[in-house]
């Protein structure tokens, strides 16, 4: 069976029918072969954001790699401007996600924006964990954990952000961050997560982390999620100012990169994109 095959035939993990955008569910990440994301943290205002979709489909919906599938895209803005986000690509393959979701359901929970509603707007990927979470909001790996459960619930596949905190031992940083990823997900319901390798030193940063270093921790962090049933068609991105050129230096040891401010440029954005293509092949040619 083809990987078109099996995204056509992948269960959906919410009722298509309710979805008014039914195709941008889990199912789109069964097993991409290059997965290339993007957020935009709050450095967009709302008509900023809207020139900067508007710019960035056009050059995306023409994109071969990314109309085959063979490398998958996904825009994360911030949720005033989720609607138009998702009105701008949704012709195209690119998906659409939230920075964050609540760890609680539907309730009495003023101003939290659950997962059910993200999931009926037809969010597809929600970003959870980011170490500004952390930092500056407090939340630990028990909250990480709940978030990642109740998106998975509503059939939103987590970026899941695993990172150590300050540089060291390459070794020692891979059993770190594996240990993160088993307690961000304890409790969470079988589907595939996107885990985003961020170092917390290498975020914004003027350079990002070592290849050997990201190299060292990817092996690791891939190792986990493909020895654990329940995360079947995983995929493991690095992020922590990561541009042009990162994904061709890295090879094969990424499914791909998690962009954050060398991203606002959309000819940067195409860059990495035309490199993720070329990665596609060479698994391509590997896997025949």
């Amino acid at each position: 069976m083809t990987e078109h095959e099996l995204l056509a035939h992948a269960p959906d993990a919410h009722d298509s029918a309710a979805d008014p955008r039914g195709t941008r569910d889990r199912a789109e990440f069964v097993h991409p072969q290059v997965t290339v994301g993007v957020s935009l943290k709050t450095y967009f205002g709302h008509e900023q954001a809207r020139a900067w979709f508007a710019e960035v489909v056009q050059r995306a919906a023409v994109h071969p790699a990314v109309i085959s599938g063979h490398v998958r895209l996904f825009v994360i803005p911030t949720y005033p401007q989720i609607p138009a986000a998702l009105d701008t690509f949704s012709a195209t393959p690119v998906l659409v996600g939230a920075q964050d979701v609540s760890e609680y359901e539907p309730g009495a929970y003023t101003g939290e924006v659950t997962a059910a509603e993200l999931a009926e707007l037809g969010v597809a990927v929600a970003e959870i964990g980011h170490a500004e979470r952390r930092r500056l909001f407090g939340e630990t790996d028990e909250v990480t954990a709940r978030k990642a459960a109740t998106a998975l619930a509503h059939g939103i596949t987590p970026v899941l952000c695993i990172g150590e905190t300050s540089r060291t031992d390459a070794v020692d940083a891979a059993t770190a961050t594996v240990a993160q990823l088993a307690a961000d997900l304890t409790g969470a319901p079988s589907g595939p997560v996107i885990v985003a390798y961020e170092p917390v030193w290498a975020i914004g940063a003027p350079e990002p982390a070592p290849v050997e270093h990201i190299a060292t921790v990817t092996r690791a962090l891939r190792d986990a999620v493909e020895a654990d049933p329940a995360r079947t068609g995983s995929a493991v991105i690095y992020g922590g100012s990561a541009g042009p050129g990162l994904l061709t230096r890295l090879g094969d040891d990424v499914d791909g990169l998690f962009l954050g401010r060398f991203a606002h440029d959309p000819s940067a954005l195409d860059a990495v994109l035309d490199e993720a293509a070329a990665r596609a092949a060479a698994r391509g040619e590997v896997c025949a």
